[in-house]
């Protein structure tokens, strides 16, 4: 029989990762580029936010995929992401894994301010809620019993280490939110963190997680430390390249970048050797599994809002999940990035497992369907070996615990 033949689109010109992927998928032999407006095609590979959902699998006989979720944003930006979590049953115990946390909108636009009491309830019933007098209470609260009161204001949209400030003060943290304009979150510094040595620095670690069509969460095997290249000063809230370890805040500030590591990243080889022989601690049994259940208890809490299972497209999507980790080796959810770059060496191995993983079990590139069947990493199900336009609406299918890098959560 015939190979199959596959077509995409691709419309994001910025994104790395599905640069590389659309190299992939041509090298296959078994997948055509079409010019980026041609709606017949089996996958988009789009630019998040100007996506076309509602235009999506309606071209007859077309099983169609997006990489994107529609409303994945309650994670990815800040502000939908500290709602999500406070409102969400599902979600009562975030306050072991993430920062103490309130919605501040500039006051020039009016937004309805909730009490300092039964603010939550507020946040539940309003579509948007500004969270400054609750913010208040409880910093005010804080230092009258003497508690950590550095806290940090972050851009809700905001990228690359722009509109931060971190600061002791309250009304200067509040102020310069009204000046910027946006909505910011503002959040409890983690003023404890573990610090790598040599040089006493801060560091945040990058996981990559795969969302295929049938929702299976997968973790990639690698992660990387984000380092800082300057001596964490708590006395010094102002020097950036101490608390923030954006790479381009440590490139465009500091002298000492890439003096530590290689481009200010360490990768999970060196760190669990660091760990192992600073610490006497193991990766595998004390960070990588609170960071498995904070990846989970994110993306199960919002699967019945974004899943394409009964819809006539399927989705994937590729996350970065941020963390921070303290003294004490707890783990802590920082942000969650919706279209994630990564490391430069990673590219070949996530990119093709993104496409063996999220793409390849779509569309099998066997050329019978027994074969594509035996073939898939799904092949638990044989009705998965044969695309069908209703295929979407199918029960979830379980993948393997391992698919290539990847690992099933």
């Amino acid at each position: 029989m015939t190979a199959p033949m596959y077509t995409f689109v691709s419309r994001d010109d910025n994104s790395t990762v599905y640069a590389e992927i659309s190299k992939i998928l041509v090298s296959t032999g078994h997948w055509k580029r079409l010019k980026r407006d041609n709606p017949r095609f089996n996958l988009m590979l789009g630019e998040r936010n100007r996506l076309p959902f509602g235009r999506l699998g309606h071209e007859p006989g077309l099983v169609q995929l997006v990489n994107y979720y529609r409303g994945a944003d309650k994670l990815c930006r800040k502000a939908s992401l500290v709602k999500l979590i406070k409102t969400s049953p599902e979600l009562l115990d975030s306050c072991n894994w993430f920062p103490e946390s309130y919605i501040i909108y500039p006051t020039n636009l009016n937004t309805p301010v909730a009490p300092a009491t039964n603010g939550i309830t507020h946040l539940k019933s309003n579509p948007k809620t500004d969270e400054r007098e609750v913010f208040l209470a409880s910093y005010h609260s804080k230092k009258e019993s003497s508690e950590e009161t550095v806290w940090i204001a972050k851009s809700s949209a905001g990228a690359k280490g722009d509109g931060i400030l971190i600061s002791h003060d309250a009304n200067q943290l509040l102020e310069y939110i009204d000046n910027q304009g946006q909505v910011h979150v503002i959040q409890k510094y983690l003023e404890k963190p573990l610090l790598l040595e040599p040089g006493h620095r801060k560091f945040d670690i990058r996981s990559w997680v795969l969302l295929d069509h049938q929702y299976n969460i997968f973790l990639y095997r690698e992660g990387v430390l984000r380092t800082s290249s300057e001596p964490y000063n708590s006395a010094d809230l102002q020097d950036m390249t101490s608390h923030l370890t954006n790479h381009c805040i440590q490139k465009e500030h500091s002298q000492n970048y890439g003096r530590y590591e290689e481009g200010n990243e360490m990768f999970f080889d060196e760190f669990r050797q660091y760990l192992l022989t600073t610490h006497n601690l193991n990766l595998e049994t004390t960070i990588l599994p609170q960071i498995k259940q904070i990846i989970k208890n994110c993306l199960m809490c919002i699967e019945p809002a974004i899943s394409t299972k009964h819809l006539s497209y399927q989705s994937f999507q590729l996350f970065g999940f941020d963390f921070m980790v303290d003294e004490s080796f707890k783990v802590w959810l920082i942000e969650i990035n919706g279209a994630p770059a990564c490391a430069q060496k990673l590219y070949p191995e996530l990119c093709q497992g993104i496409v063996d993983v999220a793409i390849s079990t779509v569309f099998p590139l066997n050329s019978s369907s027994d074969s594509s069947a035996s073939s898939s990493p799904y092949s638990s199900s044989p009705s998965f070996s044969t695309i069908t336009t209703n295929s979407c609406s199918s029960p979830k299918l379980r993948a393997p615990l391992h698919v290539g890098p990847f690992t099933r959560l």
